[in-house]
């Protein structure tokens, strides 16, 4: 027990520092990006990963409307119980 005190004390007496390293800030590069008239739309100039996270969005939403859709009809003409 006193063991963990004595830890716990020696951890608050270290200063709070960080090892990461600076790289700089990132957003003028970003703001260049995406402010460049290049014909692509806003959504789409991320590259890769926003086109796939776009086309995974399109998806489910079609899905999810279909899914309503067949729902929707499924309520509005119930099975006829024999």
């Amino acid at each position: 027990m006193f063991r963990h005190v004595q830890a716990l004390q020696a951890v608050a007496r270290r200063s709070i520092s960080s090892s990461a390293a600076r790289r700089g800030n990132p957003v003028p590069n970003k703001q260049k990006l995406f402010q460049e008239d290049n014909g692509m739309p806003v959504h789409l100039k991320g590259g890769s990963s926003d086109s796939l996270l776009y086309r995974t969005t399109m998806v489910l939403t079609v899905m999810g409307a279909g899914y309503v859709v067949y729902e929707l009809v499924t309520a509005a003409f119930p099975q006829k119980k024999e």
